[in-house]
């Protein structure tokens, strides 16, 4: 005599097949997958006893005396980022990108500053001071002014209102939009991404743009999209502190921007190299 072996899956798959699907739900007992609902009982666990009943300041399990637990989101700190110290060669300078911070996780002093040092003049320099707050995990937003300065043109005051943290995809960006005497305004923009060929060699592509509301003829700037900037640059972390870095960079200018750099004499687009240091402390 043959015998056949039935699994218990079919046995259930006959039992739907027989009655409907609804009668078969209905017969199962779902007690074990009910939520409580209400009130707590009387003798329901402490709300308080994951940490043995200790809370920061008050309560009837508070500690007497200071504080005893602090969290890390509520000590200062500081860092120093040198983003780029590079010499470029084509045009024989020395550029420094360098940001500061002191605060909270929340709430921080930022300052920002870039320039452009050639002959040992410091031709101009760029300098935000910021109030930042983090309004989520990525982003925070900027408060504060930008003080602008020319070694052949007029100084500029602005007050400064951006966004930076790192976007979808780990892009690093850096948007500040700024409004200065006589109606002037301008947009800043800065993106960056870190491309890891090694856990120590770091090929970055970095894109800057500049753009202002009205011409500033006594710094040769126009109207519209002024500057774009766009490198790559290949580092060596021997450490995540100290990265040395070569690169190449085109830039090119825009409107009027352009016209006042051909009426100086001077080139309105350019690619050079690039040798520089990545830092941070």
């Amino acid at each position: 005599m043959r015998l056949i072996a039935i699994k218990p899956l079919t046995i259930l798959a006959f039992t739907v097949g027989a009655f409907p699907v609804n009668t078969v739900l209905a017969q199962m007992d779902h007690s074990e997958m009910q939520m409580q609902g209400g009130s707590a009982p009387a003798d329901a666990r402490d709300p308080h006893a994951y940490s043995d009943g200790y809370t920061l300041t008050e309560g009837p399990y508070a500690q007497p005396g200071s504080r005893q637990l602090k969290l890390a989101d509520e000590h200062a700190f500081w860092s120093i980022l040198g983003d780029r110290l590079e010499y470029q060669e084509d045009s024989d300078s020395t550029v420094y990108d360098v940001q500061a911070w002191y605060g909270t996780t929340y709430d921080r002093f930022v300052i920002k500053a870039e320039g452009d040092i050639a002959d040992g003049t410091l031709e101009e320099s760029s300098t935000d001071l910021l109030w930042g707050h983090a309004f989520n995990a990525f982003f925070d937003t900027q408060l504060g002014v930008r003080l602008d300065q020319f070694n052949e043109g007029k100084d500029r005051q602005w007050l400064a209102f951006g966004v930076q943290g790192l976007a979808p995809y780990w892009f690093e960006v850096d948007v500040t939009a700024y409004v200065g005497d006589d109606g002037r305004t301008a947009l800043s923009a800065e993106s960056e991404y870190e491309l890891l060929l090694t856990q120590r060699l770091i090929l970055q592509p970095r894109a800057e743009l500049n753009l202002y509301g009205k011409d500033d003829a006594d710094n040769g700037l126009g109207s519209g999209l002024s500057y774009l900037a766009v490198g790559l640059r290949l580092r060596y972390e021997f450490s995540r502190q100290f990265a040395p870095y070569i690169g190449v960079e085109w830039t090119d200018t825009y409107g009027d921007t352009a016209d006042y750099r051909r009426a100086a004499g001077q080139d309105t687009s350019g690619t050079q190299f690039v040798a520089g240091l990545r830092f941070w402390f």
